[in-house]
């Protein structure tokens, strides 16, 4: 009743007469406004705003909301307009804990602030419903605590945010609507496991609408949903009404919390301000380096009040969903803007078909084939019947989808703005849409069941859901299980018929293992291998590595040269010492070149980048890590120089050694005698950055150059003429035999990888990996578990992509992130295990011209948290 509203008053009012305070003219005033509401038969809300807030209101206040729960209050709001906030974060918790049930709302705009909060809140929960952190610190999303109320979440440009803990959603039972617009989260498979907890999510977004307030379907898009039983929705309430007792209609609290967060930047963002939204503008923001030690929240606050001048999704509309211009804060277009960024002009056959040509092999909701099959779908006339055929590519299923009466409208209209770097991934939508079943609206789009099927249909081309096209269902715990049961064969007695069932051969059984493992591991585990000591009170000497190699035959060993032309060999099982042999001379050459011999496996070959070439032996190297060059000769053959070397290799019977460098020549070394027997000539136009003998084959190799070509060779024919040449679109980085000579792996510049039939050169599988339009981006690709899968990454990005080498499907992306100095490491190169099933190891240079390159030892099998540390002796 209103008279025990009064009471609430009168009991704040005696609060802060004992405390000696004045009353707070904004707590008076929205408990005013609760006695309003009462007396219409409103819902009685009660706001506070902790920016009208001071150190000496706290105290009365909390001794007036801790009666709340027995008062007609139905909830509380606790909100932030401005960055201006007096109140600490003590203060603020406590007032979060005195609400208790009664919370509804948390609204933390720029909560750099409040780190002590939301770690409080992330480990404890809250009781609230709604939870909006916009422009927030926060790296790694680690929200483990008990969120049973929670329903919706706005994490908007929180610009550091890259990750989610493994725990992170694990109890948010009723959260429906998520939204993440303008963060830096990027990898699909990691984001997708992290998603697929919240069984009850419906709405979710990575780049919002211009003119949508949440995550509901875009009012300019007709809402129409078509679901499985045939239920069409054809606007936003009866949406609303279809999710019934699953979803309270917030939209009246989400807009007004909007407008509560976007209160002091609304009308900041106008024509002069729309050139900072070009993404590459916001990239070389959040690259700004930050040595912070806490890896989950980011201390730049600079950055966060930046963009909170020039960012605003809520600017006034003014009719801009009628005009032909487009919002795009893209530098490079792509295939996820075909359906969000349409014109809302009705565009030329031609310059659909244009469109579509540039932005090729598209990740849309439809999944175009082409620009033909495109214009075709789009005629862009309202209120029209299509009939569409679609042909899977797997077996000879054709499905038949029809679409009848669709509104085009909404492509016309809808503009999609302040994306997250996820969406610009290669088929994005389609993956979420598979992987998020229960999802009804993705990025205010809504999804029916044709955008459904055919994202299944571009989910099964261009994706593996688990390793070797296993089911990805089971566990590690039944694979094991069905092996024990039998040794050999056996029967199921039936009523009718007795059904055989054969064991799993142990080759079966590793790969449904490794599968079970790979899936139940969204987070590979790493460990970096560049910090050693020789013994327990030695100090640690950290390296700084520039090439590195497994050893052919013992799986415990690794060697790598550094920066600082030292030699390094490791046991990367045990992360111990085994050899090291310091730089000689005062002037310092990098180690570019490695191979190891494969009859005498103590023995390597080293080449420096000042063109020396030498054999040594483990057995003679320095047991312990020391500054001073010993005289303990360790180097067994010197051989002539090869200028500007960059790649050695050695044959598969240790006779013969390979060596390329900076220029169009091969020079072919005698093992044995460590004389050089010929130098072969103007093998390509453009330097030869790789030089590669087949495994089995003695006499043939292939060669990687810049001037697009990969030629193989044989030492048997001569080389006045090579046995065929491969030609790419861009200078070749690498190029390798697959285990077993069947294949080579070539890597073009930026992305570009392809896998050749090794017999006559013929294209057998092309990668379809997005490139990033850098003529500088280096890409090294390697075969991974034999000859099954791919790794491949580059020296312009952190993420080392897996991929099948038979189909090309993406089986997972592995994104290294750097400690406390977001996004800063990238590739350089890296290897495989070559006996371990999903391991591999990464060469990582770092954007900080003072932090030194490691090796990063990756585990798909495992999970871990982050890049982990070695500094056994």
């Amino acid at each position: 009743m209103a008279s025990e509203l009064s009471q609430l008053e009168s009991r704040y009012r005696n609060a802060c007469q004992k405390q000696e305070v004045l009353p707070n003219s904004s707590i008076l005033s929205s408990l005013s406004k609760v006695k309003h509401q009462k007396v219409h038969f409103e819902q009685c809300s009660l706001e506070i705003f902790i920016d009208n807030l001071t150190f000496s209101d706290i105290p009365p206040l909390i001794d007036t909301l801790s009666g709340i729960s027995s008062s007609d209050v139905d909830a509380v709001d606790v909100s932030q307009k401005s960055s201006d906030v007096s109140i600490d974060g003590e203060s603020l918790l406590l007032l979060l804990r005195a609400v208790n049930h009664k919370l509804r709302t948390i609204n933390l705009i720029n909560s750099s602030f409040w780190k002590d909060v939301l770690c409080d809140i992330f480990q404890r929960g809250a009781t609230c419903q709604v939870l909006n952190l916009r422009f927030s610190p926060i790296r790694k999303l680690n929200m483990t605590g008990k969120f049973m109320e929670l329903h919706t979440l706005n994490l908007d440009f929180s610009v550091h945010l890259n990750s989610f803990h493994i725990n992170c959603f694990s109890c948010m039972p009723k959260l429906m609507r998520l939204s993440m617009c303008e963060t830096r989260v990027a990898n699909l498979w990691m984001t997708g496991a992290a998603l697929s907890k919240l069984q009850s999510l419906v709405e979710l977004r990575f780049q919002t609408c211009l003119c949508c307030f949440d995550t509901g379907p875009c009012p300019t898009s007709g809402g129409v949903i078509r679901l499985g039983n045939e239920t069409t929705f054809s606007d936003r309430q009866q949406f609303s009404s279809y999710l019934g007792s699953r979803c309270v209609d917030n939209d009246d609290i989400l807009e007004q919390t909007m407008q509560h967060s976007t209160d002091d930047i609304l009308g900041r963002l106008c024509s002069e301000n729309l050139s900072f939204l070009n993404h590459d503008s916001l990239k070389s923001t959040t690259q700004v380096l930050s040595n912070e030690s806490d890896s989950e929240f980011s201390s730049d606050k600079k950055e966060v009040d930046n963009l909170r001048k020039i960012s605003d999704p809520f600017i006034e509309f003014n009719n801009q969903a009628n005009s032909n211009v487009i919002v795009s804060p893209l530098k490079h277009s792509t295939p996820s803007s075909i359906i969000s960024s349409v014109p809302t002009l009705i565009p030329t056959f031609e310059e659909v078909k244009s469109s579509s040509r540039r932005l090729n092999d598209s990740n849309s909701f439809i999944g175009h084939a082409n620009a033909d099959e495109f214009c075709c779908q789009h005629n862009y006339i309202d209120n029209f019947t299509i009939t569409e055929a679609f042909s899977k590519d797997e077996g000879s299923l054709t499905n038949i989808l029809k679409v009848q009466n669709i509104t085009m409208t909404s492509l016309k209209n809808h503009i999609s703005s302040h994306p997250s770097p996820i969406c610009f991934e290669t088929y994005y939508k389609e993956y979420m849409i598979t992987s998020l079943p229960n999802l009804l609206v993705l990025d205010n789009l809504p999804i029916g069941d044709v955008e459904r099927e055919q994202a299944k249909l571009v989910f099964k081309r261009y994706f593996e859901r688990a390793p070797y096209n296993r089911q990805g269902k089971d566990s590690v715990v039944s694979i094991i299980q069905r092996r024990e049961i039998d040794s050999g064969v056996f029967f199921q007695r039936s009523s009718k018929v007795k059904q055989r069932y054969l064991r799993e051969s142990k080759h079966s059984f590793l790969r449904s293992l490794s599968a079970a493992k790979v899936n139940s591991s969204p987070q590979p585990h790493s460990l970096s291998l560049s910090k050693f000591r020789s013994g327990p009170s030695e100090e640690t000497k950290s390296f700084r590595p520039r090439q590195f190699e497994y050893h052919p035959t013992d799986p415990r060993l690794m060697v790598f040269g550094t920066l600082d032309g030292e030699l390094v060999v490791i046991n990367h099982e045990s992360e111990k010492l085994v050899g090291y042999l310091p730089s000689v001379g005062t002037t310092l050459n990098s180690i570019l070149g490695l191979c190891w011999l494969k009859k005498h496996p103590s023995k390597l070959i080293a080449g420096s980048d000042n063109g020396s070439l030498q054999m040594y032996d483990v057995c003679r190297m320095l047991s312990k890590v020391t500054d001073r060059y010993c005289n303990m000769d360790a180097s067994m053959h010197t051989f002539d120089d090869f200028e500007q070397l960059t790649s050695v290799h050695i044959n598969s019977n240790d006779e013969y050694i390979l060596a390329s460098g900076f220029s169009n020549h091969v020079a072919l070394y005698d093992m044995c005698t460590g004389r050089r027997l010929q130098i072969f000539k103007d093998l390509h136009k453009e330097h030869i950055n790789v030089v590669k003998f087949a495994y089995h084959s003695p006499t043939l190799f292939a060669t990687a150059s810049f001037d697009k070509d990969v030629k193989m060779w044989d030492l048997r024919q001569g080389t006045s003429q090579p046995c065929y040449t491969a030609s790419s679109s861009k200078g070749n980085v690498m190029v390798c035999f697959s285990p077993d000579d069947y294949y080579l792996l070539t890597s073009a510049v930026d992305n570009e990888v392809r896998q050749l039939l090794a017999v006559d050169g013929r294209l057998q599988t092309s990668f379809d990996i997005t490139s990033t339009g850098n003529a500088q981006n280096y890409t090294r690709s390697y075969y991974m578990n034999g000859r099954d899968y791919m790794i491949t990454g580059s020296c312009e990005e952190h993420v080392v992509r897996v991929c099948c080498a038979q189909t090309g499907r993406r089986l997972k992306d592995v994104h290294l992130e750097g400690r406390g100095s977001k996004s800063s490491i990238f590739i350089q190169s890296l290897r495989s295990d070559p006996f371990r099933a999903f391991h591999m190891s990464v060469l990582a240079a770092h954007w900080h011209p003072f932090t030194k390159s490691e090796i990063i030892r990756v585990n798909l099998l495992q999970t871990g948290e982050c890049i982990e540390e070695s500094t056994s002796g």
